[in-house]
Formats: structure tokens, C-alpha cells, sequence
């Protein structure tokens, strides 16, 4: 109890610190973990092997990615090549329905693609619309981020998901038929929370007139062409995912090999960096060297947070924090609530959907005979259950977290008061409607 009671003050004050003092959250991230590392009972040597394991777990899996998507994102601007999208997707739907199409963008891109590298990758048509209709770019990427953080916990093949229905022996085909159906509306609570921020929050653009004056020197890439960088990877991420469907679709041979290895993150975005070359003319006082260190100076702080947040969170994994909210919750009869109040308290307490999503299936699986829930739909919903959990919240030890706020040019304060609240907010509307199924037919 007492680290449970030290992880909360020890949040408090990094929100405290990073709102009002304005202290970087690169340091308060690895401040914060070693202090929790020494409440928990670590020494001083696991406390920096671990803190360094974090860090580097993390980077290892989305740095490169970061990279590859900061140089996209700095070709499609500086050749002009986001305006090209942004005025394809506005012609096509309209500025008034903007909000709404980042939102059903980001569902229908995360059932493939990890909601990380979906954003990434998105990130560049967000800026482009909101220099092309003064929208807020908090507003569209809190509505991006919430259609892809839905989709990233209730809808297989996405790892979290998939996991927990192999962990509770749940049907596959039920957990993606009723996942589809909660996380649509969850899908759109994010929108309609954005929509109502958007009354709030003044447009500030990016005012870097750069792109700008290379772009009077040449025509603005063809459509095709500009959508390319972000399509492409799309395509071969979600390939993969189909090719990793436990029917192997595509066989095990060579193709099935191909497939995974340029449906790789790291592989898909590197194509779409070289298919960002092709939107580079013949631009005085400019090459792809100064483009690419562009992107990458981009990249370093969004990389350094992010690992500090991933080193954060490893700390609380190794303080067993998982066994001692288990033991805390699991003998209590609440249905279909107790996955989603585990998954909850551990996913704000150590920052990963995927973890908690693993880590309270593994709590459930021994005791859903006893809770009721043995039945077919009854697994499925507490795989949904768990899911709704596992978002509920997204702040400071989360790498999504800093994703969406570096990649959107926001401070931590500000979201903390968008896109952490937004998860909450999704959350509770998908446990409730988890519990109303759950009410009609376990």
C-alpha cells in the first residue's frame, strides 16, 4: 500500500512540476523513477539498470520509427507536399467535418498499425490541415489520437487484444465482432471531446515561413505523390498483421517472410522515407542532407521523452506494483467492472496499454468461472473490459502520451488537459457499455 500511496504523490508532484514550474519532463520522468525505485525497496545499481533497461526497451522499439517519421514529416513540409494533402482532404470532406475525418482516419489506421507509429506517420496531414483551416492542431490531434487509441486496445490483431484473448481462451472472431462494435462509439466520444475543445483552444500555427519560400520556387507535388511517404508504410504494416493472423493467409513460405520484413515499422517507414526523396526538386540552397537533419533535430527531444517515460515505467514494473493491485482487487466479486478497474489502476500507474492489458488477463484468467464469466461472451467482454481499462488513463509515463503532445507541438500541461482527459473520458464510456452487454446477455 505504501508504494501505491507513493506513486500517487510522486505523479502529483510531476504534473505540479511540469505545469506550473515548467520543469523539463525528460528529467522529472527519470527523477521520478528513481524515487520510486527506492520507495519500492531496489538498489541503488537495480534502480540504474533498470532505468537504463526502460530506456533503451523503449527507443529499441519506436526510436527508429520517431526518426523515420520526423524526416517524412520534414519533407511533406518543406517541399510543400502537406499542403498538397491538405487541400486534397479538405476539397474531399470539407473543413467543417475536418475533426471527424482524423478521427475515422486514426480508427480505421490503428487496427493494423500501432497507435504510435500510426500518429507518426499522420502526424504531417494533421499539421497540413491545420494550417489549411485554422482548426487547433491540439484539437485534431486529440480526435486522431483517440480514434487510434480505441482501435489499438479493443480490435485484434493489435498485440494487446489479441494477447488477452489467448490469455482467457476467448473466440477471436466475438472479441473482434463486439470490439468493433464498442469502439466505434468510444471512437467518437474522443471526437466530440476535441469538437468541444475546439471552442476553447486558439489556433496557433506554425508560423516557420521556410517551407513557405521553397515552396514559391517549385510547384507543389502531385497528390499521388505526396501521399505516398504515409500510404505506403500503411499498406505494408497492416500486410503484416494480416500475414501474422494465426490462418497464415500468406502461407510460411518466402512471400509470408517478405511480407513481415517490409511490414516491419522500422522497414515500412524507412521506404516511406525514401519515397519522401521523390518529393524533393531541384530547391536553391537546399538538399537532402539539410532536410533529412531537419527531421532528426525534430526527432531528438520527442525520442529523449519518450525513453524517459518508458525508463519511468519500467522502474514501476519492477517494483511488482502488477502483483500488489492483483492481490489488492482480485478477491472482490465486481464482474465485469474488476478487469476494468485493474487494467485502469495499472495502466495509470505504469504507463503501458499493453502490459496492462497482459498483466490483468493473466489476474482474470484463474477466476472468470467464479465471477460468471465462462461463458463465450462473457470472455470476450472481460477481453473488452480489460481493454477499456487499459486506456483509462493516458498522462506522463506513457510513450503515447508524448507522442501525440511532442508531435502536436503541445506543452505537458496542455495535454494533460486534452488528450489525458480524453482517455478518461473513453474509458468510462467503454466500460458502460461493456457492462450494459454484459447485463442483457452474460
Amino acid at each position: 500500500m505504501e508504494i501505491l500511496i507513493a506513486l500517487i504523490v510522486v505523479v502529483i508532484l510531476m504534473v505540479v512540476a511540469a505545469s506550473k514550474y515548467k520543469f523539463h519532463p525528460f528529467l522529472s520522468l527519470l527523477m521520478a523513477g528513481i524515487v520510486m525505485g527506492f520507495v519500492s525497496g531496489l538498489n541503488s545499481e537495480e534502480i540504474t539498470a533498470t532505468l537504463t533497461k526502460g530506456f533503451g526497451k523503449t527507443l529499441g522499439s519506436i526510436g527508429i520509427i520517431i526518426a523515420f517519421g520526423t524526416i517524412i514529416g520534414a519533407y511533406l513540409e518543406k517541399s510543400g507536399g502537406a499542403k498538397t494533402m491538405a487541400n486534397f482532404a479538405l476539397k474531399t470532406i470539407g473543413k467543417s467535418r475536418s475533426v471527424l475525418a482524423m478521427n475515422i482516419t486514426g480508427f480505421i489506421v490503428s487496427i493494423p498499425v500501432y497507435c504510435d507509429s500510426g500518429f507518426i506517420i499522420l502526424s504531417s496531414l494533421n499539421k497540413a490541415i491545420n494550417k489549411k483551416s485554422k482548426i487547433p492542431l491540439a484539437v485534431l490531434a486529440v480526435s486522431l489520437a483517440a480514434g487510434l487509441y480505441t482501435a489499438h486496445v479493443f480490435v485484434p490483431p493489435t498485440p494487446g487484444p489479441l494477447a488477452a484473448t489467448a490469455a482467457l481462451d476467448a473466440d477471436l472472431g466475438l472479441v473482434i465482432l463486439l470490439g468493433l462494435a464498442i469502439a466505434f462509439p468510444v471512437s467518437l466520444v474522443g471526437y466530440f471531446w476535441a469538437k468541444f475543445l475546439e471552442r476553447s483552444y486558439k489556433n496557433e500555427t506554425n508560423t516557420d515561413s521556410s517551407s513557405d519560400e521553397n515552396s514559391k520556387n517549385q510547384p507543389f507535388p502531385k497528390t499521388s505523390i505526396a501521399f505516398m511517404p504515409i500510404i505506403i508504410p500503411i499498406i505494408l504494416i497492416a500486410l503484416k498483421s494480416i500475414s501474422d493472423y494465426p490462418t497464415h493467409p500468406f502461407g510460411e513460405g518466402v512471400i509470408s517472410k517478405t511480407v513481415n520484413f517490409i511490414g516491419n515499422p522500422v522497414i515500412a517507414l524507412l521506404i516511406g522515407v525514401f519515397l519522401a526523396f521523390k518529393l524533393k526538386k531541384n530547391v536553391s540552397d537546399a538538399t537532402h542532407f539539410n532536410w533529412v537533419t531537419s527531421g532528426l533535430k525534430e526527432a531528438g527531444i520527442i525520442i529523449l521523452i519518450t525513453g524517459a517515460g518508458g525508463a519511468f515505467g519500467s522502474i514501476l514494473q519492477a517494483t511488482g506494483i502488477g502483483d500488489i493491485i492483483g492481490n489488492r482487487f482480485s478477491d472482490l466479486n465486481l464482474g465485469l467492472f474488476l478487469p476494468f478497474i485493474i487494467a485502469a489502476i495499472l495502466k495509470t500507474a505504469q504507463g503501458s496499454s499493453t502490459v496492462s492489458i497482459i498483466t490483468t488477463a493473466a489476474i482474470m484468467a484463474p477466476v472468470l468461472e467464479s465471477f460468471g464469466l465462462d461463458s463465450a461472451i462473457g470472455r470476450a467482454l472481460t477481453v473488452l473490459a480489460i481493454g477499456a481499462g487499459s486506456m483509462t488513463v493516458s498522462h506522463l509515463n506513457d510513450s503515447f502520451f508524448w507522442v501525440v503532445a511532442q508531435f502536436s507541438d503541445m506543452d505537458t500541461s496542455t495535454a494533460l488537459k486534452t488528450q489525458t482527459v480524453s482517455t478518461l473520458l473513453q474509458g468510462i464510456t467503454g466500460i458502460v457499455l461493456i457492462l450494459i452487454i454484459g447485463w442483457i446477455f452474460v
